[in-house]
């Protein structure tokens, strides 16, 4: 009978939590403190070529990451083609007066490798959040929300962000607009943790691994890790000295999807 009792009390606070998760507002407050990243070197034109794959080394798309000034902003567009006829593209605008701040951010992600295929639109400036989906059953929803954003958002701008975070900084925290298709504001807590040599032929470089850790808050971030909800850690190499630039990433691309890597690639044909 008590072994009974304890179950079915068991059973109704996990009912409980869920039902507070599900209830939770999605722009709730997050008591934890954020940065602006300071600008250590002005970002200008940039045209490198990725490889996505699996863990195992299975190559899944190709892809490239370009860099346009545009007066005293610049648009990134980071793209990846799947085999199987997928696309990934995030294309952000940002300007750079003293600390990094993003102004737009629009990301694709559609086709048989993506669990939920989404087009969202952040206009940071104005607050405004557009989500177009397919629901259950395939029929196409749009999501329009309007909140107050922090200046620190990173939506679309991580790659370049660690490249201007010193690695002696023991913790750096930003936004991120996580859309499940529901628009939520969560934290990306930066972390490096430790260094290690490389090698290109018979030169030696230094590269930072950071850690980023997403932090949902409030009731949904005591509860996700119960639920099976907590996102997975990723990680970030980063070339280290007077020209530090992205070596490789491995971490999902999108909220549910498994580990990946990213990392540098050459075109074919050389």
């Amino acid at each position: 009978m008590v072994s009974m009792t304890l179950r079915t009390l068991g059973h109704f606070w996990f009912r409980l939590l869920a039902t507070l998760l599900a209830c939770t507002a999605p722009f709730e407050p997050i008591l934890v403190s954020a940065d602006q990243v300071p600008v250590r070197h002005m970002e200008g034109l940039m045209h490198g070529f990725l490889a996505l794959r699996t863990l195992d080394g299975k190559r899944l798309a190709d892809g490239e990451m370009t860099q346009v000034p545009e007066g005293d902003r610049l648009t990134s567009r980071l793209i990846f083609r799947f085999k199987d006829g997928s696309v990934y593209c995030d294309t952000t605008i940002f300007s750079q007066r003293g600390a990094f701040r993003v102004l737009s951010d629009h990301l694709v992600q559609r086709g048989p490798s993506f669990k939920q295929p989404m087009d969202t639109l952040i206009d940071a400036s104005s607050g405004q959040i557009t989500v177009r989906y397919k629901d259950s059953a395939g029929n196409d929803k749009i999501l329009n929300e309007r909140r107050d954003l922090p200046p620190d958002v990173a939506n679309g701008l991580l790659f370049t962000l660690v490249k201007h975070i010193q690695p002696n900084v023991p913790q750096t925290t930003v936004s991120m607009v996580a859309t499940t298709p529901k628009p939520r504001l969560v934290k990306l807590e930066i972390l490096p943790e430790g260094e290690k040599a490389i090698a290109s032929g018979n030169t030696k470089h230094e590269t930072v691994r950071y850690v980023v850790k997403v932090k949902i808050g409030g009731v949904a971030g005591l509860v996700a890790p119960l639920l099976g909800k907590q996102p997975p850690d990723t990680h970030v190499w980063v070339l280290t000295g007077n020209a530090p630039a992205f070596v490789k990433f491995e971490g999902p691309i999108y909220d549910g999807g498994p580990i990946w890597r990213i990392e540098l690639a050459t075109p074919a044909g050389f």
